[in-house]
């Protein structure tokens, strides 16, 4: 058995008692063969970042199960048939939360000045509110940036431990606004951390938490 984790979109009219009883039914299906429910975490309704089934809001849950992969085909067949699930993300959870943060270090990270220039940076490319360490680890407090070439002056905040797909806020630094990953010559991130922010961020379009390109109001 592994633990999986299931993030739902409900049709937004649902009450609360409603969904839980809903997703009872859901889970009893996905640990009918072994396992357990660990975690189910009611975010209610909000916002899409897009329309899903010409809906502009939706409940959102999380639940994280431990469950035999043999049972998962007809717990998701019963998730397709339901017309109240607008959406659904079934993954295997790698230790994320329910909420929709990220896991941090507890230690601050120092405050200092890095005043290296980037001389493989395009000028075009916009400077990402992200912070990393000099080993390439990311930080959530976006830097502060100044003159033409963009010299980054660190500021302080803690580490990104492990990166969460539904952590918006974090996602959000390193997405231009034409909805394109900045590049990791740009952020300065480990590969490592620059596949975890894409797969991230692909999972974080999906579910509607984030936009595939921002809005033009006006």
């Amino acid at each position: 058995m592994r633990l999986y984790e299931v993030v739902y979109i409900l049709d937004p009219a649902l009450e609360e008692e409603a969904v839980t009883a809903k997703l009872d039914t859901f889970h009893e299906l996905a640990i009918s063969k072994g396992g357990e429910v660990s975690a189910v975490d009611l975010w209610g309704n909000r916002q899409l970042a897009y329309p899903v089934l010409k809906q502009s809001t939706g409940f959102y849950a999380v639940a994280q199960f431990m469950a035999a992969a043999e049972a998962l085909p007809e717990f998701e067949r019963l998730l397709k048939l339901d017309g109240e699930v607008l959406r659904y993300l079934l993954i295997l959870n790698e230790g994320e939360p329910t909420t929709g943060l990220s896991v941090m270090a507890d230690v601050p990270v120092r405050v200092g000045a890095d005043d290296d220039e980037d001389e493989d940076d395009d000028d075009d490319l916009p400077i990402p509110e992200a912070a990393v360490e000099e080993d390439g680890t990311p930080r959530t407090s976006p830097p502060e940036y100044t003159g033409s070439r963009g010299r980054r002056r660190r500021m302080e905040g803690p580490r990104i431990i492990m990166l969460n797909y539904k952590d918006v806020s974090t996602l959000s630094h390193f997405v231009t606004e034409q909805g394109k990953i900045i590049p990791k010559r740009t952020t300065k991130v480990t590969a490592g951390f620059q596949r975890q922010l894409g797969t991230a961020i692909k999972r974080a379009r999906y579910l509607a938490l984030l936009p595939y390109m921002q809005r033009e109001d006006g």
